[in-house]
């Protein structure tokens, strides 16, 4: 009797990686001294604005253990400048990015002077000994005062602190109507401002880098998400042959788009290795991450959306202003456009218009955080619709049912012009409603407020979708962004019947060893055990485009696929030639070949050791059971959901606990239910944190107040709810396995869930807005606020409704 084998997708399988991961025996690149390392310590200004009078390093050249110091002055000829690799307009103004400032810093935290020493310790001792002179200069940290005439200059030689302006306008491309015309021929028109704090991406793992000069290569360790763009990135910048250069991103604790970056460091460290001869290695401090690595967010949106009386959307007019910090990092002036495309999210809008301009301010660059620009997006339109279902009296719910698109209406193209494959909002809404228990929910909060508790309970929604899997490179070029949307990867059949897996995709915690081998494992037939995966070398792997916006599966994973297909129809020939039968009767099924109608067979490791011997191969065969291939995928993928959240608001006080969260998504075909619980619960994390607790705080001079994780409140476990999470399916067509991403939808959904609940309890006090993150005193302030301006709510303001689980309000 013959066993059947269970299918490895969708199956709970524990991550391969956790057992080294969990118990420290691995390689992080803190981990990792080549012998002779010399150890970097980077002085950081303390001022936000100001020119370099002078620099006096002597007295720390003289310091025990201390080998060299430099400042960006010394190295001003060599350390070129770091790239941005998205312009998005023609006129984008691009100033010059020095790792080290040479003649002017221009925010809290850049990095003015380095010293090599014989250890991590001599070399920071040795900073307090550099004595700087520094000329103070005014600073601008407000966006809108710093688009204003005489202002003062981020880059004087620019002339200006507008970066550049970005806008699509949907009768001008010819996918919508005129908004200004809907707006003036609105029944009801609301406006809004919202604005998104700035935010520090806190990965576990603090950024490091070593770099061996001493081989063939130079070599390169770094905690980065982007190892190959890495590598591109260093030759073209440093004019060092791209062969050369060897980037390995070995275990990388964290990411979160914090690492999707060419740093200033890696730099610095790659033109010291090579000055001194000798391999040089730079840890941050958490104090470091915070001032200097990228931040996110950021950006002050106003919105107009008009709508006829009975709740049918009309028009959606969208204007941004963009923080880009002091400079422009690799990918910073594209991550608020990414959001052009999602303002209109689930709904049927007819009308659209987006403008986006970018500013610059004296702080430090903001670049991608997790969901980088959709997150921004989501939020801005879910309060929106929110606040439109408040100002009509209706129930947010059916307000959404009102204008989103129906499952029968796929594939359906936006007002905004991407093409949505697949979805259906009504069953993820529907199932969530049922586990969120919506109704009951309802009628606690009318009896709460009947009763004018002090404890208020409000209901937030947000029901949203994503574009991810960034792609394909021909859009991509559209947008003048820098790289592709494709990944590479290759299999090779090893003559004992194992396998090993190559790929593009660099993980930093998502489990890309236990998926690929899942799919790897189904695909051909074989345990699950013996796929091996390697990634993260450009020695090992050298074609990949790197890890982001949710395309590790629907891109990277993709390219896994179709190299697995041409190793099956390379091994076809060999197994024909071996049965002595035609090729068109060879079938493949669980890791064995067959001669169709026979008994007899072969299996595919059998298959790999005839490859390797080349005894007797078809003539034109090579002598392996290699394959590889390049997915360049036709579309984004687009994962969609429902969140539901219940918070309990303490009217006296403005705490804030949240009592349920519900969220059902619609990831397409699940290849491991575990890591996608883990990448949801993940996400909800950071987008509830936005929502309630974590922001980069600067005072008057530019200085980053929230420096530390005693000021930069991150939640932990004991701050978060318990969640209950479930899924609906529905297949992506663009790829074969259907699959669509998750790592940030737990990010972009949660935000406006959280804020939409927050305002709902107290909407009946008159507050229509608790700006981010709400915490007690900001709920608070926002109450007394309200009371003190006699504000009311709207007579039946969102939420007043009943809604039945399974359809449209009663």
């Amino acid at each position: 009797m013959t066993s059947v084998v269970e299918p490895e997708l969708g199956r709970s399988r524990k991550r391969k990686e956790d057992a080294r991961l969990i118990t420290g025996r691995t390689r992080w690149t803190d981990n990792i001294t080549p012998a002779g390392t010399l150890h970097l310590a980077i002085l950081r200004s303390p001022v936000a604005h100001a020119r370099i009078r002078s620099i006096d390093t002597e007295a720390a050249r003289r310091m025990s253990g201390v080998t060299a110091v430099f400042t960006g002055r010394d190295l001003a000829d060599e350390q070129g400048s770091l790239p941005c690799a998205w312009p998005i307009t023609e006129d984008m103004k691009a100033p010059a990015a020095p790792p080290m400032a040479v003649d002017e810093v221009r925010f809290a935290g850049e990095a003015v002077a380095v010293v090599a020493a014989r250890s991590a310790a001599e070399a920071r001792d040795a900073l307090d000994a550099i004595d700087v002179d520094y000329d103070d200069l005014p600073v601008v940290l407000d966006m809108e005062s710093a688009l204003q005439p005489g202002s003062p200059l981020v880059h004087e030689d620019l002339g200006t602190n507008r970066n550049a302006t970005w806008t699509f306008d949907s009768a001008e491309a010819g996918t919508g109507g005129d908004v200004e015309e809907a707006l003036r021929n609105a029944e009801v028109r609301i406006d809004r401002t919202f604005r998104q704090q700035r935010l520090i991406p806190a990965f576990m793992e603090p950024r490091s880098v070593v770099v061996d000069p001493t081989g063939e290569q130079i070599t390169v360790w770094s905690a980065t998400q982007v190892p190959h763009i890495l590598r591109l990135m260093l030759a073209m910048s440093l004019g060092v042959p791209e062969q050369k250069i060897r980037v390995i991103a070995p275990d990388v604790g964290g990411g979160f788009g914090g690492k999707l970056q060419v740093t200033p460091e890696e730099f610095i460290a790659f033109v010291l290795a090579r000055k001194l001869g000798r391999p040089v290695k730079w840890t941050e401090t958490r104090s470091e991450t915070m001032v200097s690595a990228h931040h996110g967010r950021d950006q002050v949106q106003k919105l107009s959306m008009a709508a006829t009386r009975d709740g049918t959307i009309t028009g959606l007019k969208v204007e941004l202003l963009a923080d880009m910090g002091a400079y422009l990092r690799l990918v910073t002036p594209g991550v608020p456009i990414l959001g052009a495309f999602m303002f209109n999210a689930i709904y049927k809008i007819p009308a659209y218009h987006f403008s986006c301009t970018n500013v610059f301010t004296n702080k430090t660059p903001t670049d991608a955080y997790r969901g980088a620009g959709r997150p921004e997006a989501t939020f801005a339109i879910e309060r929106m619709v929110d606040e439109l279902a408040a100002e009509l009296g209706m129930d947010p719910v059916e307000l959404r049912r009102k204008n989103w698109i129906n499952h029968d209406e796929f594939p359906y193209t936006t007002v905004a012009g991407l093409t949505y494959d697949s979805g259906n909002y009504e069953a993820a809404t529907d199932k969530a409603l049922e586990l969120f228990g919506y109704q009951g929910l309802r009628e606690e909060q009318e009896e709460r407020r009947r009763r004018g508790d002090t404890v208020q309970l409000g209901i937030g929604i947000s029901t949203f979708t994503e574009m991810c899997g960034l792609a394909p490179s021909r859009v991509l070029g559209s947008l003048s962004y820098g790289a592709g949307g494709w990944e590479h990867a290759s299999i090779r059949v090893l003559p004992t019947g194992k396998v090993e897996v190559v790929t593009g995709s660099s993980p930093h915690g998502q489990g890309h060893e236990t998926a690929w081998s899942q799919i790897v494992a189904d695909r051909l037939g074989v345990p699950f055990e013996d796929v091996e995966v390697l990634h993260g070398d450009t020695q090992v792997s050298p074609k990949g485009l790197d890890t982001y916006g949710s395309r590790s599966l629907a891109v990277g994973g993709m390219a896994v696929v179709q190299a697995a297909d041409k190793v099956i129809e390379k091994a076809k020939k060999i197994a024909a030639h071996m049965l002595e039968c035609s090729e068109d009767d060879v079938e493949f099924t669980s890791g064995r070949f067959g001669v169709r109608g026979t008994d007899r067979g072969t299996a595919l490791g059998e298959v790999a050791l005839a490859a390797f011997a080349a005894h007797d191969l078809p003539d034109g065969v090579e002598p392996n059971l290699d394959a590889e291939a390049t997915f360049d995928p036709e579309n984004f993928s687009f994962p969609h959901g429902t969140h539901l959240c219940a918070t309990e608001v303490d009217t006296e006080t403005g705490q804030v606990k949240i009592r349920e969260y519900v969220c059902v998504d619609d990831i397409g075909t699940v290849v491991n239910p575990l890591i996608v619980e883990g990448q949801v619960h993940g996400g909800l994390a950071q987008g509830i944190a936005q929502a309630l607790f974590e922001e980069a705080v600067y005072d008057e001079s530019g200085t980053l107040t929230t420096g530390t994780l005693a000021d930069y409140l991150v939640p932990s476990a004991a701050d978060l709810p318990e969640f209950t999470t479930d899924r609906t399916e529905t297949r992506a067509t663009s790829n074969v396995l259907g699959v669509k991403g998750v790592g940030e939808a737990g990010t972009i959904a949660s935000t406006p869930a959280v804020v939409n609940a927050i305002v709902d309890a107290l909407r009946p006090m008159g507050v229509s807005d608790v700006e981010m993150p709400c915490s007690p005193q900001r709920v608070w302030r926002a109450i007394t606020g309200a009371r003190a301006s006699g504000a009311t709510a709207p007579e039946a303001g969102g939420g007043l409704g009943s809604v039945d689980p399974q359809g449209g309000a009663r």
